[in-house]
């Protein structure tokens, strides 16, 4: 059986992630199938997890991430502002291979390295607040979607917005195609707030950790 797009396919597809986010990898990775099969044009958009705990009394070994989702998040901002919206879902599959699956944590030379795999200039790799307001206006897009107290990441499929899924392993195939079409019906429901579960399982990103 083949899971067939619904009739009101949808026009707009927005998803805003945090490159050092293991669940948002695991949720572009399933967002990316559907879009593949469904011929959907997904803008990828940048939320940051320190801008959304500034000023939170946060566990230290959590709060010592922080820099990090900073430096990410101001790279990717810079490289949209650089060789604007096309580069943002290729620039984040090569952070975001190297952080999650590969498991890397020497920044320096996983930036060099997706910058260059991408073909951006290199000088990108110089931290800058130069475009912190573009990122914060891209942060508070999702946050205004949601609210405050969700992390990332962020969907919005046309008027129909939610933080998640939070999911591990990617789905793929029809199993997939299922899962979306379910969050979105169940998530267009005037009045839906919360569908949770506790997790069982970390991240699982290939057919080796399963």
């Amino acid at each position: 059986m083949t899971i067939e797009a619904p009739a009101d396919q949808p026009q707009r597809v927005r998803m805003w992630f945090d490159p050092t986010c293991p669940w948002a990898w695991m949720t572009s990775r399933w967002l990316g199938e559907v879009a593949d099969v469904r011929g959907l044009d997904v803008d990828w958009q940048v939320m940051s997890l320190a801008v959304l705990n500034e000023g939170r009394d946060l566990p230290e070994s959590y709060a010592a991430r922080m820099p990090r989702s900073m430096r990410l998040t101001r790279l990717v901002t810079a490289a949209r502002a650089a060789g604007g919206d096309a580069v943002v879902k290729p620039l984040y599959d090569a952070l975001g291979t190297r952080i999650h699956p590969d498991g890397r944590n020497d920044d320096d030379a996983i930036i060099a390295e997706a910058l260059a795999e991408v073909g951006l200039d290199a000088a990108l790799a110089s931290e800058t607040d130069a475009h912190d307001e573009a990122l914060r206006d891209s942060h508070g897009r999702a946050i205004e979607l949601v609210g405050d107290d969700v992390g990332t990441p962020v969907i919005a499929v046309d008027d129909v917005a939610f933080f998640g899924p939070v999911v591990s392993p990617a789905p793929t195939g029809e199993e997939a195609l299922r899962m979306f079409d379910g969050i979105v019906a169940a998530a267009s429901v005037d009045g839906f707030f919360e569908l949770k579960r506790s997790r069982t399982r970390g991240p699982v990103f290939g057919a080796e950790e399963a």
